[in-house]
């Protein structure tokens, strides 16, 4: 898993870099720092790369329950993110014209991976998945384009969470126990199976 989460935040400098060099060289140059592009661009590679080891992870480990938890948790967060923003139509930060700020769609998809990491398979890598899901939430504040405001962040950030609490249960490999106990001629035979 360490191995994984090191590939995707290098191809997310990679990714960043490239495309603020694009940026340099079309003449897209603005007021706004350097930071503040590889941070947008930073957000929009994490909101796809999240999910994505999520849904490896479950199948490297041939997590067929896993990866049937992921699907339903991610596609109840999209419908409900797209649904919300169709029926709340909240404006875009900065007057865009866009009424389609209500929930943040990055955030809800990255906290949706992120969340499945951490219920599926444990805090040792999930802290690191959420870590990498909030990088996510500030880049829709904070880039050079500013797409959301905090509420539009955290409650992107809740349908995430909640949608993968909601289907997502702890792996375990072993579902089937068999246990021996031998005491004073007595001998008992335990067998359990958790569904």
């Amino acid at each position: 898993m360490r191995t994984h989460l090191l590939f995707f935040l290098l191809s997310i400098f990679i990714v960043s870099q490239t495309s603020f060099s694009q940026t340099l060289e079309t003449g897209n140059v603005s007021t706004h720092d350097k930071w503040e592009f590889v941070l947008e661009d930073t957000g929009d590679v994490l909101q796809i790369a999240l999910p994505l080891t999520a849904v490896i992870t479950t199948i490297i480990k041939k997590d067929w329950q896993g990866t049937k938890q992921f699907a339903l948790s991610y596609g109840t967060g999209f419908i409900i993110t797209h649904s919300l923003k169709r029926i709340v139509r909240k404006e875009r930060p900065e007057g865009r014209n866009l009424f389609d700020a209500f929930p943040s769609g990055h955030t809800t998809s990255a906290f949706s991976g992120a969340t499945f990491i951490q219920r599926r398979y444990g805090w040792k890598y999930g802290k690191w998945a959420y870590v990498l899901a909030a990088i996510v939430g500030v880049s829709r504040m904070e880039g050079p384009d500013g797409w959301h405001d905090i509420w539009d962040v955290l409650a992107g950030a809740t349908v995430g969470i909640g949608s993968t609490y909601i289907f997502t249960k702890p792996y375990q490999k072993n579902q089937m126990q068999v246990g021996f106990s031998a005491n004073k001629g007595d001998y008992l035979i335990g067998f359990k199976y958790q569904f």
